[in-house]
């Protein structure tokens, strides 16, 4: 039976940054959706089957750091990568010590972004890389 592909979904208010990122994920051979709220990604079919999580730091409504506490205070781990255009040291220590992944400041390096995903899906046993 073949594994399935990681999903990686992608929540970013900037239609331009949100289907970079998603094209981008596709280009690399994962299954990426993408959605322009934290609400959206929450009401979607996607949400129970995603694997690794991308999401803007500043977005209207539940913010990036806000859908990650949203997600580990309702009991689903979800590996989340935050992303900003407006980076912060405080905000950054106290996302990583809420236990976010990687936090990346725009614009960031492709690599800086695939090894991000490699760590968060190398930590969910159920989804683990084959190197």
């Amino acid at each position: 039976m073949p594994k399935t592909k990681p999903l990686i979904s992608v929540v970013d208010d900037d239609e331009s940054m949100r289907e970079a990122v998603r094209g981008l994920m596709k280009s690399l051979g994962y299954t990426s959706e993408a959605f322009a709220s934290a609400e959206e990604f929450l009401n979607s079919r996607q949400f129970p089957r995603t694997s690794c999580l991308i999401a803007d730091v500043q977005m209207p409504g539940m913010t990036g750091l806000e859908l990650h506490r949203h997600l580990v205070t309702s009991g689903t781990t979800i590996p989340t990568i935050l992303i900003t255009a407006y980076p912060d040291d405080n905000a950054r220590d106290r996302a990583l010590g809420d236990g976010v992944v990687c936090y990346l400041s725009k614009p960031f390096d492709e690599s800086d972004l695939l090894a991000c995903i490699r760590s968060s899906l190398n930590s969910r046993p159920d989804t683990r890389e084959r190197s």
